[in-house]
C-alpha cells in the first residue's frame, strides 16, 4: 500500500519556519527588498552541471521549470532594482540522494557595489543567523582554492594536467573513460571527495577565487584573470553557499552560454536556447553588484545535526 504519510513531524516544520523567520528578519534588516519571479520559461539553464524540468502546456509549448531565479532577478537590479533577494522553490531534473533533490528552496540574493570580502561576510552573517549559532561568525575559515587543493590533495589546480588530477583521484579506467579529458570535472571531483572532506565539521569554511574555467556567471578577478571572483561556503564538507561578484559583460556572457551549449551538444545532453533576455540585461548595463545562493534544506540539515535531506522536507519526491 502506498504510504500518504509526509516525510517529517510537525517539529521539523516548525524549526524550518522559525529558521525562515530569521532568514527573512536578516534580509530585511539589511534594507532587501523581497521580489517574486516566474517559476516558469521558455528557456533552460545552460550550465553543464544542471538539467531542467520540462513541461508542456496545452497549447504545445515546451516550458522549463527554473533552477534559480537568477536571470530574472539580474533583469530586475538592471532595471533599476535596489539590493533585492527571493525565497523560492526550484527544480533540477536528475538530483537525488541524501543531499540533493529535484525539488527544494532556495535563498537567492544582490548586493549592489559589494566586492568578493563584503559578499562572502554577508553570507556568513545570514548562514549563522538563520542556524542560530553567532559562535560560527567567529570560526571561519578562508582559503583561497588553489591554497585549499595544494594542502589537501597536493595538485596545482591551476596548472595540472588532466592526468595528475586523474592519478590524485586514484581513478580506475572506468572513471577516467567516464570523464574523459574535462578538467573542470576532475577538479569537482577532487574537490568533493579529498579536499572538501578534510574541512573540519564543526566550522564553516569558505572557498575563494575558483579557476576561470569554472567561472559559470562569475566575473574574473582584476589581479589574477586566472581565478575567477567566486567563491562556496561550507560546513564540513555540505556545500551551504554559492556566490559571484557577478559577470556584467554581455559579450563574455554569451561566450560562456555558448560554450556551454556546445558542451551539452558533445556530450549529448538536453539543451535549449539560450535565453536572449539576460543578454540584454547586461548590455544596459548590469550594475556592479554581487550575488549568492543558499540552499534552505542544507541550511535545516545542519540546523538538525542530520545527514539525510529527506528528513527536513514534509514529502519526498513520490514514486508513481
Amino acid at each position: 500500500m502506498t504510504s500518504w504519510k509526509p516525510s517529517s513531524a510537525p517539529a521539523v516544520a516548525r524549526r524550518r519556519a522559525e529558521m525562515l523567520e530569521r532568514a527573512r528578519d536578516y534580509l530585511t534588516a539589511q534594507g532587501i527588498l523581497a521580489v517574486d519571479t516566474p517559476a516558469l520559461s521558455r528557456y533552460a539553464a545552460s550550465d553543464v552541471n544542471i538539467d531542467s524540468l520540462a513541461v508542456r502546456s496545452k497549447f504545445g509549448k515546451d516550458f522549463f521549470l527554473h533552477s534559480s531565479p537568477e536571470f530574472c532577478m539580474k533583469r530586475l537590479l538592471a532595471g533599476g532594482y535596489p539590493d533585492i533577494y527571493s525565497i523560492c522553490r526550484v527544480f533540477r531534473d536528475g538530483e537525488a540522494g541524501k543531499r540533493h533533490a529535484q525539488e527544494f528552496t532556495l535563498v537567492e540574493w544582490y548586493r549592489l557595489g559589494f566586492d568578493l570580502q563584503q559578499i562572502i561576510d554577508d553570507t556568513i552573517g545570514f548562514i549563522t543567523t538563520c542556524l542560530n549559532l553567532p559562535r560560527l561568525v567567529e570560526n571561519v575559515v578562508q582559503y583561497e582554492y588553489v591554497d585549499a587543493f595544494e594542502e589537501f590533495a597536493g595538485v596545482d589546480a591551476l596548472e595540472d594536467t588532466v592526468d595528475q588530477l586523474s592519478r590524485a583521484c586514484d581513478a580506475d579506467a572506468k572513471l577516467e573513460s567516464d570523464i574523459g579529458m574535462d578538467r573542470s570535472t576532475w577538479l569537482d571531483m577532487i574537490m568533493s571527495t579529498i579536499v572538501a572532506p578534510r574541512f573540519a565539521q564543526d566550522q564553516l569554511t569558505v572557498v575563494r577565487h575558483y579557476p576561470a574555467e569554472q567561472a559559470a556567471l562569475a566575473r574574473l578577478c582584476h589581479e589574477d584573470e586566472r581565478v575567477a571572483d567566486r567563491f562556496e561556503v561550507f560546513c564540513g564538507d555540505l556545500e551551504l553557499a554559492n556566490g559571484y561578484v557577478e559577470l556584467s559583460d554581455a559579450a563574455e556572457q554569451q561566450l560562456r552560454i555558448d560554450r556551454d551549449l556546445d558542451i551539452r551538444q558533445a556530450a549529448g545532453r538536453a539543451q535549449s536556447p539560450s535565453d536572449p533576455r539576460l543578454i540584454s540585461a547586461l548590455e544596459q548595463p548590469l550594475p556592479e553588484c554581487a550575488g549568492v545562493a543558499v540552499g534552505v534544506e542544507r541550511l535545516h540539515m545542519i540546523l538538525d545535526q542530520i545527514d539525510d535531506i529527506a528528513d527536513v522536507v514534509t514529502f519526498v519526491a513520490e514514486a508513481p
